[in-house]
């Protein structure tokens, strides 16, 4: 029976696997993710985890599908965040109750088909996002994700009120029909 590894040989394990994973899951990371200081949060949160699951009595298997699955999970998660705050103001017309992006996910507690499900829709969302003309986006993503009013956008760009409600409501439109096929799957 061989003994335990030592410390030094633990923290020299870890080391040897951040460097080898850090660009390819950095990379995997930044591909879903549009902000690059979350991207570094997320792969951060991944590297903190897998070091407390490494100290752990049972090996992980298969360290690089780990790291990706965790840093899925964390993307997943810090999108289902942001979403929350921001999807409650979604609906700003009684045609958009029941059509509000939060209510198409599926629950994040409805087993792994349905994790599964969420995570693929909101990968969807964001070649959505990104396949938008650059004002729709920009209007879409500050209001819906980083919470800025249409009030303070318009002050901060110069650009009226009205134009910006009115790109957003082309943003929530092409993301719903998009959406709206995927869904229908």
């Amino acid at each position: 029976m061989t003994a335990p590894p030592t410390i030094t040989e633990q923290d020299q394990a870890i080391t040897a696997t951040v460097l080898r994973e850090r660009s390819r899951l950095w990379h995997f990371i930044r591909r879903r993710v549009a902000d690059q200081t979350d991207a570094d949060d997320i792969l951060q949160d991944v590297f903190y985890e897998f070091t407390q699951a490494y100290h752990l009595p049972e090996p992980i298997e298969q360290v690089s599908a780990w790291l990706f699955r965790v840093a899925r999970n964390r993307i997943i998660d810090r999108f289902r965040k942001k979403k929350e705050v921001a999807l409650d103001d979604l609906g700003s017309g009684e045609e958009d109750e029941d059509c509000r992006l939060d209510l198409m996910l599926p629950s994040p507690d409805g087993g792994p088909e349905a994790a599964y499900t969420r995570a693929m829709l909101l990968e969807e969302l964001q070649r959505a996002l990104e396949a938008l003309p650059a004002n729709q986006r920009e209007v879409f993503i500050a209001h819906e994700l980083d919470g800025i009013s249409f009030k303070e956008m318009a002050a901060e760009t110069g650009v009226s009120i009205n134009t910006l409600l009115a790109r957003k409501r082309y943003a929530v439109l092409y993301l719903r029909q998009r959406l709206q096929a995927l869904y229908d799957e």
